[in-house]
């Protein structure tokens, strides 16, 4: 028998790719030559929009909604919960003859006005402040979300700002420093003489994406999985990932029907999806797309995750995509995959073929040690969460303490800068004498380093310790920013030497020179994951931040504020205001967590417990008037099951204790002893009396 999936054809989807997206190509047919032209240049070339062509590109916007059965429309934006937000408004209003029409302007395009105060705004908003705007952003299309019985939504991408202009999103600042960024490499690439160099560049991203899928009747049997996302508690099962087999394995056909649905629609949505597999723990599972402009593709993948959870649902699975929902064996991140694509139309992290090029490439290289180096802890601050703080330093996941793998052909070549010029490459041959004395460097000259924070693989950095179910955008904010910082630096020197006279590769040289010899501390090319490391890096002074409230203090470090202010991406009002919401964030996600513990334990698991613990007294009273004799076993598995009673009972009061002084390090702490209780617990009462779904059955029967 044929099934449902293999009965869509590989035209089909060349043909439907895109079809729910007011794409290039599909507002051409609604848009006049003119108003196509106008739109065009802005997405492609980022020129201030035309205000004229606003209510000509509404109109067509909502001729093409109401084509795919779409009845309303809804500004999409990103606030600073982490998750997208939407108001449904519909496009119908009553006309004189008692009938309705469709409508909608340029005006209601272009701004909208969502309750500002309903939402994080770590004070810049007070309760009695309500307004904010959302404003288009026409470089990311809209796109029809569908919903069930066939409704349909037209999604308008937008900013989201308060009533004097403040950010209160994820967009706006990941789209100022990608003005910022741009800036920089056009200063750069004027210098390297590229003719295209006022041309347009811009960030790209690759988000990878982790994920868990379980059966849907275990997810609403756990209501810490249901409330938190995560397992609060849970014994690892005999069999997890130890036996290797999950990774790359075969894909179970209800996993590859879930695939199949999930890439069909995001293809129709226009996100590129591309390549999918298992991941190392049972249950776990990963989706990577094609790179694209960063914001669209942070954008593409906040729809990633809304649509795994709706198509899991339909195939009666729950997506979880918490960094750590499960312990003790590997947690979900985003391998926030990040590379620049010059005013040239070339990815500058790509080796080149001639030493010009290279002499661009390295001093990318240079650019991003000096960047990383310099705001490492500030770039740890871009991933804490209450969730990641689970995942990072764990053997899947790289460690809290940031550094910079480079590979071995690369970091060789670092190395000979640092004495004063490359003179030969591990690759082989010699080198190509031109523009610079840098080597011709092959592509992929570079193994992999999977313990890395920042991994150099071949033509993108890595960066791997972004949460899975985090938005992408913090990271890139931050990578943009301190990149345009040190290229900032690296231009204004070079500038300078160059009004001397100097000549620029000679200057150049001694740039990088003076680069390495600084920041070569954040080089590592190791096992991340070491003891030895961890000494290593305390040794070269790079911080190791190991949980959230250490690491958002770097956000209002006063270096960070410098920083954000010269560039123009967040105000100091703004950053503060991010820092008081992040804070907020992790103590209530703490505060919930603890709570959900405290009923489970107390209200599920004591009470089998304690049942249990009669059972055994019974048996025990039982074979003493028997006359069985004394059945040391069983006195030991009773006081077994008492201490560890006494365990959950003790570290349940801690927690909750802690929990109401908003001590939040410290319930997290009591929380580990509770779970230690449970899960020891689970280990000696009976199977069948026990109230959650194991680890078993949730990672091997889906």
């Amino acid at each position: 028998m044929t099934s449902k999936a293999a009965e869509v054809k590989g035209t089909d989807i060349q043909e439907r790719f895109g079809e729910n997206v007011f794409s290039i190509k599909n507002m051409r047919n609604y848009l006049s030559e003119k108003a196509h032209q106008s739109l065009l240049s802005t997405i492609c070339n980022g020129d201030s929009l035309d205000p004229s062509i606003a209510d000509e590109v509404a109109d067509a916007m909502k001729t093409w909604a109401l084509s795919k059965g779409a009845t309303h429309f809804t500004h999409w934006f990103q606030p600073l919960t982490g998750a997208t937000a939407e108001k449904h408004d519909s496009f119908f209003t009553p006309d004189r003859e008692g009938g309705v029409m469709a409508q909608f302007s340029g005006k209601e395009l272009i701004q909208g006005e969502p309750d500002a105060s309903s939402f994080p705004s770590g004070g810049l908003r007070a309760t009695f402040e309500a307004r904010g705007y959302t404003a288009w952003d026409p470089t990311s299309p809209a796109f029809i979300k569908e919903g069930p019985s066939g409704t349909a939504v037209l999604c308008i991408p937008t900013v989201f700002c308060g009533y004097h202009g403040e950010a209160l999103d994820k967009k706006t600042p990941l789209l100022r420093s990608q003005i910022v960024l741009d800036k920089q490499i056009k200063r750069l690439a004027k210098l390297f003489g590229i003719k295209a160099a006022d041309k347009r560049s811009y960030g790209t991203l690759g988000p990878e994406q982790e994920y868990f899928l379980i059966d849907r009747k275990y997810f609403e049997k756990r209501p810490d999985l249901v409330q938190t996302g995560r397992t609060l508690f849970g014994r690892r099962s005999a069999r997890h990932q130890q036996m290797e087999d999950h990774y790359f394995g075969h894909i179970k056909p209800r996993i590859l029907a879930f695939m199949s649905e999930l890439d069909r629609e995001l293809w129709r949505l226009g996100v590129p999806s591309k390549t999918r597999h298992n991941e190392v723990s049972p249950a776990q599972f990963e989706i990577a797309p094609v790179f694209e402009e960063q914001n669209l593709a942070v954008d593409h993948n906040m729809v990633v995750m809304q649509v795994l959870r709706e198509v899991a649902a339909k195939h009666g699975l729950t997506c979880l995509l918490h960094e750590k929902p499960f312990a003790g064996v590997n947690g979900s991140g985003k391998h926030n995959n990040w590379s620049v694509c010059g005013p040239d139309g070339k990815n500058w992290l790509t080796p080149g073929s001639t030493p010009h090029d290279n002499a661009k490439f390295l001093t990318m290289i240079a650019a991003i040690i000096k960047a990383v180096d310099t705001y490492a802890a500030l770039l740890r601050a871009s991933v804490a969460s209450a969730g990641n703080d689970h995942r990072l330093g764990a053997n899947e996941a790289p460690p809290a303490i940031v550094s910079i793998f480079l590979g071995e052909q690369l970091t060789d070549i670092v190395a000979q800068i640092e004495k004063g010029g490359a003179k030969t490459s591990k690759s082989g041959g010699q080198i190509e004498i031109g523009v610079s004395s840098l080597p011709t460097l092959p592509r992929d000259a570079t193994d992999r380093n999977r313990t890395s924070p920042m991994a150099f693989t071949g033509n993108k950095f890595e960066f791997r310790a972004v949460g899975s179910s985090m938005s992408c955008a913090g990271a890139n904010v931050v990578l943009n920013t301190i990149v345009a910082w040190a290229i900032d630096e690296i231009c204004t020197t070079l500038e300078a030497a160059k009004e001397k006279g100097r000549d620029f590769n000679t200057a150049l040289q001694e740039v990088l020179q003076g680069i390495i010899k600084k920041h070569k501390r954040i080089l590592f090319d190791g096992d991340n994951y070491s003891d030895d490391w961890k000494k290593e890096a305390a040794r070269r002074g790079l911080p190791n931040l190991t949980n959230t409230p250490a690491a958002l203090k770097a956000l209002i470090d006063k270096s960070s504020i410098e920083l954000f202010e010269k560039y123009g991406v967040l105000s100091e009002k703004e950053v503060r205001s991010r820092y008081e919401v992040y804070v907020h964030t992790y103590d209530q996600t703490v505060a919930l967590e603890a709570g959900c513990a405290l009923t489970i334990a107390r209200t599920m698991v004591l009470p089998v417990a304690l049942g249990y613990q009669r059972d055994i007294a019974g048996a025990l009273a039982a074979a003493k008037a028997s006359g069985a004799g004394a059945m040391p076993g069983m006195k030991k598995l009773a006081k077994q099951v008492a201490d560890l009673v006494g365990d959950l009972v003790a570290a349940a009061e801690r927690a909750e204790k802690a929990a109401a002084a908003h001590e939040s390090l410290k319930a997290l702490d009591a929380m580990k002893d509770l779970r230690a209780a449970v899960d020891g617990l689970e280990g000696l009462v009976p199977h069948d009396r026990w109230p959650l779904p194991t680890y078993a059955d949730m990672f091997f029967l889906v």
